[in-house]
């Protein structure tokens, strides 16, 4: 990179028709785009200045509305159509730590233009580039393929970090379905789940993203290429469908988590219930006969003592075999 160009440029390339790639500078692109032997001009940005991009703006053209999306991020996916080109704006997420990190990918889309702005958790498109150019016979249909190898890399980058959750489920299912309560694992369920709704968001408008371009007629994106976007949007669809398979189990889990507590600690009410009442009949006796009166039935003879022990003894075992013959022990 030169040092003419800020640290935020990551790529600066010219594509001529062949699909050979040269390196320019921010200041070689208006001579790149007067050139017509040439094919397009690929940018690449992370998290660029105001001032650059308004740069940017007076080189290639770029509508305002799209220029101040691209800058403020935090905006919603969609595609707009400005004139002759296209403003795209995409969730991404990637790994970050031990947590999962989402970002925001803004492409401006033009005859003779490609433009990246990255913002957030967002790996370099520098694969998608290094693709492209080694299947030149794509590379040639312009812009528009370069839009394809993006969005394939992003729905790409999708795949392992499902795939990641569902492995997790797995095996935090033997805790699941214990017997005893761990609130580690609620919580660590619920993080998931709301990781998996946070993924889902930014994988849900991809649905409408690839659908308009592998069905809308746009001087973009040829015949030729819209086969191409159609195979992203059949990866979408699965992982999406995926997704809310996860969710539906992980929303099942809490419930069975919690339902197996609930069915636990009755087990366990139960037995301490029991084990009252054994405790209750020699209680009741021997409290009886503990009051101090002078005149009760049988304390004069001579094996009332043996009597009320046998009684006691009695009582007890016959709720003893009474509550384990209904499970209470």
């Amino acid at each position: 990179m030169s040092t003419l160009d800020p640290g935020c440029v990551v790529n600066c390339s010219a594509y001529d028709r062949d699909g050979t790639r040269r390196d320019i500078t921010l200041e070689d692109i208006p001579a790149a785009l007067a050139d017509t032997s040439q094919g397009f001009v690929w940018v690449g940005l992370y998290q660029p200045d105001e001032a650059l991009l308004e740069r940017l703006q007076d080189v290639f053209d770029l509508h305002d509305l799209a220029v101040e999306d691209a800058h403020n991020a935090h905006q919603r996916s969609k595609i707009e159509g400005y004139g002759s080109s296209l403003f795209v704006a995409l969730r991404t997420a990637q790994r970050v730590d031990d947590t999962f990190g989402f970002g925001e990918t803004q492409i401006f889309v033009g005859e003779r233009y490609f433009i990246t702005v990255r913002h957030g958790a967002s790996i370099s498109y520098a694969p998608a580039r290094a693709r492209m150019e080694r299947e030149p016979e794509l590379l040639r249909h312009g812009p528009g393929a370069a839009l394809y190898a993006v969005l394939d890399m992003i729905v790409d980058n999708y795949r392992p970090i499902v795939d990641e959750f569902d492995a997790e489920l797995n095996l935090l299912e033997r805790d699941i379905l214990g017997e005893t309560f761990h609130p580690r694992v609620v919580r660590r369920l619920y993080t998931l789940k709301r990781e998996l709704t946070r993924l889902r968001m930014s994988m849900s408008p991809l649905q409408d993203i690839l659908g308009q371009l592998s069905r809308t007629r746009h001087g973009l994106i040829d015949d030729d290429i819209q086969p191409y976007f159609r195979d992203v949007l059949d990866h979408v669809l699965r992982m999406s469908e995926t997704t809310d398979m996860l969710r539906e189990m992980l929303t099942a889990a809490v419930s069975t988590n919690l339902s197996l507590v609930t069915v636990q600690q009755g087990e366990t009410v139960k037995r301490l219930g029991a084990w009252a009442a054994l405790l209750a009949a020699p209680t009741l006796v021997t409290s009886w006969y503990g009051m101090n009166f002078a005149h009760m039935p049988e304390l004069q003879g001579r094996h009332s003592y043996a009597l009320l022990i046998a009684i006691v003894a009695g009582t007890s075992y016959a709720l003893y075999r009474l509550f384990r013959r209904v499970g209470w022990l």
